[in-house]
């Protein structure tokens, strides 16, 4: 079996926000030289998510919209306890969970193997420094 690891790292500049990183996992499929297999990729980090969805531009400010509602982003240790500890990001600890950590795509003939208009975003919700994600091959 073989197996390729590989780290980005992603700096958005905005305290959330979404980055298509589809194309980079594709690549990382491809140097591997697996044919058949899977590809986990996570967030390594616990304010921030992995997804699979559409890119489409409305839906992308809905979730923003509805992260905000179930979330919203509250600086105060009155709302979220997280804050105690001098921190102003339990929201987006909130915004993770629900969003998720990572994803599994399969690998099938050296390509990701998606639905229709899948795609795997980099969900940011504590953003405006370096945060890395894994890309983790495995096949044969």
């Amino acid at each position: 079996m073989k197996s390729q690891t590989k780290h980005l790292t992603l700096n958005v500049p905005a305290r959330m926000g979404f980055v298509n990183i589809t194309d980079q996992v594709a690549r990382e499929v491809a140097a591997s030289g697996v044919r058949e297999g899977l590809v986990l990729v996570n967030a390594m980090h616990i304010t921030a998510s992995v997804f699979i969805n559409d890119d489409e531009p409305g839906l992308h400010e809905d979730y923003k919209r509805w992260l905000e509602q179930l979330a919203p982003f509250d600086a105060s240790p009155e709302r979220y306890h997280h804050n105690r500890t001098g921190e102003d990001n339990g929201d987006a600890h909130h915004k993770r969970q629900i969003m998720g950590r990572e994803v599994v795509v399969a690998i099938t003939e050296g390509k990701l193997d998606f639905g229709p208009w899948e795609q795997i975003f980099y969900g940011e919700f504590d953003g405006r420094r370096p945060k890395r994600v894994l890309i983790k091959v495995i096949g044969e």
